[in-house]
């Protein structure tokens, strides 16, 4: 990839200038491993939110999932206009990071004719017979998503952590919004 053009004072400023994003953990992260089996109907975004709120997950990557949708939402790379899937669909990759505090997440999916369609996940990605997930969850970090000047996102920022959460005190917080 070769930008087009000399490159922006005002986009190098904001890159050489500190942030208050993580690019890069400390050290190494201990890895567990979650596993997660969806049952038909349920969808797997808010499904994996709750399962984040609820088990005070603090930075979570997806190392893989297999299963179906029947109903699949994605948004695909520049289009603002969710794209809605009906039918039987293999999923044949899900990756990206999770957390209590927000997600990032890419799913591929297959048609009967092998065709792979894929994109941002979105809620309404619904399961048709299963979900087979499995999660590795990070030790000693914590994923947030302040937004990020240089992109105009929320993005993703790697911290330190050594603390849990109380599971009770996330979930009664979570019913008072």
């Amino acid at each position: 990839y070769r930008p087009l053009g000399p490159p922006r004072d005002d986009i190098l400023a904001l890159c050489r200038r500190p942030e208050r994003h993580g690019l890069v953990a400390s050290s190494l992260s201990p890895v567990q491993a979650l596993c997660v089996r969806l049952l038909p109907g349920e969808d797997l975004l808010l499904s994996l939110r709750a399962l984040a709120r609820e088990r005070c997950l603090s930075a979570v990557a997806v190392l893989t999932c297999v299963g179906s949708t029947g109903k699949t939402t994605l948004r695909p790379a520049g289009v603002a206009v969710p794209r809605v899937f009906e039918g039987k669909f293999e999923i044949v990759s899900l990756t990206g990071t999770l957390s209590s505090s927000g997600h990032h997440l890419h799913m591929s999916i297959s048609d009967s004719s092998c065709q792979v369609f894929g994109g941002h996940v979105l809620e309404g990605c619904l399961v048709r017979t299963t979900a087979e997930i499995v999660l590795g969850v990070l030790g000693g970090v914590r994923f947030v998503r302040p937004l990020d000047q240089r992109t105009g996102y929320d993005e993703l920022s790697i911290v330190a952590s050594a603390s849990g959460c109380n599971p009770a005190k996330r979930r009664h917080a979570s019913e008072s919004v």
